[in-house]
């Protein structure tokens, strides 16, 4: 087994990545390697120069790759490099003398308050199982925050009707609590039932499921947020994170605490909630202008 299937093997086990995640890990290795002639094991890794790495990023700018593309694909080969330090494969690390490309910092898209409420009370959404199951997925993003893997892969016995919570299996496998509205478990009741009747429990124990009765997958979420997002919203960006971060934006505009957000959604770190703060920046002109006497 080569070095990079060892790798890949450490996130799976002892990282509890996603399958997603290790599917992007390990490509943005093998595109490393591929670009610099290198069979990624122990004899040739210590072949490798920071140079090599500079000039493998050049390429990938000089490909119209975006920064922050490049950046993701530069910190897979950083893990990469500090897993075989830590396992003796090479004696150097040549990342410690790369720069990332600065990316410009950019500002989640998401929906105003109108647009929330139209996708949701306005929008109409098609008779019989596929409409009920549709407005619960746009219900289940817009009133808990969660991300596409997350829904996918929600159960059913993860659901409390009468606590009115949502238990979401999260990154590395960090199980949360997320409290959810009394709209949503009325909705969360009805569809319910229908999917039992759809298929059973014991047979597939996913809470989303396709209109033949199999499990979801990210493509058919995403189509089902872009159809209806189109019909409320001139965003370009029409994705089930742009929910997400209406979630948490609407929830900082109304006065959460962003400690509350942060757990929420299931960020390990506040300064990656910090970004929605952007958000309050209007809040505050119009208090400003309310209150100053002299605005």
């Amino acid at each position: 087994m080569n070095m990079l299937a060892k790798f890949l093997k450490y996130l799976q086990v002892e990282r509890n990545y996603s399958v997603q995640t290790i599917r992007a890990y390990g490509d943005d290795l093998r595109q490393f390697f591929a670009y610099c002639n290198v069979d990624p094991n122990s004899n040739e890794l210590n072949t490798i120069s920071h140079r090599t790495v500079r000039a493998w990023l050049s390429s990938l700018l000089n490909s119209k790759q975006t920064a922050r593309t490049v950046n993701r694909k530069l910190s897979s080969l950083r893990s990469f490099y500090r897993y075989l330090l830590k396992n003796k494969v090479v004696s150097v690390n040549p990342l410690t003398r790369v720069v990332a490309p600065k990316t410009a910092k950019k500002l989640p898209s998401f929906l105003t308050k109108d647009e929330a409420t139209n996708v949701i009370d306005s929008v109409v959404y098609p008779d019989g199982f596929a409409g009920i199951r549709d407005l619960l997925v746009i219900e289940l993003f817009y009133y808990t925050g969660i991300r596409v893997s997350e829904l996918a892969n929600l159960r059913v016995d993860g659901i409390s009707l009468s606590a009115q919570t949502v238990k979401v299996l999260g990154k590395g496998n960090k199980e949360r609590i997320v409290p959810i509205h009394p709209e949503l478990s009325a909705l969360l009741s009805t569809y319910i039932e229908q999917r039992n009747e759809l298929v059973p429990l014991n047979q597939i124990p996913n809470l989303i499921v396709t209109n033949g009765g199999n499990k979801p997958y990210p493509q058919m979420l995403y189509r089902i947020v872009r159809k209806y997002l189109s019909l409320v919203t001139p965003l370009e960006k029409k994705s089930p994170h742009v929910l997400r971060h209406t979630f948490a934006t609407h929830l900082l505009n109304e006065g959460a605490d962003i400690s509350a957000i942060k757990e929420l959604l299931g960020h390990s770190n506040l300064a990656t909630t910090q970004i929605y703060t952007h958000t309050g920046v209007d809040k505050l002109k119009k208090a400003y202008n309310q209150a100053h006497p002299r605005a």
